[in-house]
């Protein structure tokens, strides 16, 4: 395991969007970490060792400590799988992986490997989350609502694999609502969903689904790839406190009205600071609740066909 003083020695798979938007600028400002080789297929970085694979990045570098896997969940199982075998530890990027069971199979991997497993849900580290977390814990909840709408075209421009079966369509920003509203709220079960589907696409643009808790608090949540203009990340809750809005993301907490904690986004950089964490301490953090809830909804949800989505 490497100690405090010494960097880890990472290799990043699948160079794409979010890599360059998001892991390489936490990376840069992070000294835990030392960034030594990346596998892509199309992508590269500059100033370190590149290849087309994963295996073949397991193989030429074999100093490679962990790795971050940030290519499209259905080929996430597979890679993971190698680099447990490897004995590296591993960041997985969210979703963890197309199905609930393959990321349990991780999970037990990592246990008997002796390496850690972190399923990084980087809306959960969005600066109001704990907040929203503490207050609610002090209230008695009466009726929650989770409304996440945004503009596919402008988030997930041309990228065909968030489309098709496994890809998650609305779930892919949906399951960031989910994070943190597994985080803040009561343990939640689904009771009905109606998924809309593009009559030419394989996974929903819209969703709209109920839950309920074993406090019979009902929450829904409204999903929609549709939206322009301004971006709807919001969950509301309706307390015996007042009237509580998580929005931006997570990143404003406001109660009856007053600004009670607002930050710049950061989530990047505190998702790496956790891996490290637990990569220090021998542990695993893999909470599964969002991808079940994913799961779930596919398993409980009518199914509505809506016209065809051209992007």
């Amino acid at each position: 395991m490497p100690s405090t003083s010494n960097p880890i020695a990472l290799g990043i798979v699948g160079v794409g969007k979010i890599v360059r938007d998001q892991h390489l600028p936490a990376l840069a400002g992070n000294d835990n970490y030392r960034l030594i080789a990346v596998a892509s297929r199309h992508g590269k970085v500059d100033g370190i060792a590149n290849f087309p694979s994963i295996e073949a990045m397991l193989e030429a570098v074999p100093t490679l400590e962990a790795v971050s896997l940030c290519m499209p969940p259905q080929a996430r199982y597979t890679a993971a799988r190698a680099a447990l075998d490897a004995g590296k530890h591993v960041f997985l990027e969210k979703p963890p992986g197309a199905t609930v069971s393959e990321v349990e199979d991780l999970r037990r991997l990592a246990v008997t490997k002796g390496v850690s497993l972190f399923a990084s849900w980087h809306s959960r580290y969005a600066p109001a989350v704990e907040a929203a977390r503490s207050f609610l814990a002090s209230t008695q909840i009466h009726a929650a609502s989770i409304v996440w709408k945004e503009d596919v075209r402008r988030w997930h421009p041309n990228q065909d694999w968030i489309w098709q079966a496994g890809g998650l369509g609305v779930f892919d920003p949906g399951i960031n609502a989910l994070s943190i509203a597994t985080h803040i709220f009561p343990a939640m079960f689904i009771t009905g969903a109606t998924l809309e589907f593009p009559e030419n696409r394989a996974a929903p643009i819209a969703a709209a689904i109920d839950f309920r808790t074993a406090q019979d608090l009902a929450v829904s949540a409204d999903f929609d790839w549709r939206q322009t203009g301004p971006q709807s990340w919001d969950i509301f809750a309706e307390t015996d406190r007042g009237q509580m809005a998580l929005s931006g993301g997570g990143a404003k907490l406001v109660v009856d009205g007053h600004v009670v904690h607002q930050e710049n986004e950061a989530e990047y950089p505190a998702l790496y600071r956790r891996f490290a964490e637990i990569v220090r301490s021998g542990t695993s953090d893999v909470d599964l609740a969002p991808l079940q809830h994913v799961a779930d909804a596919f398993m409980l949800g009518k199914r509505r066909t809506v016209e065809a989505f051209i992007d």
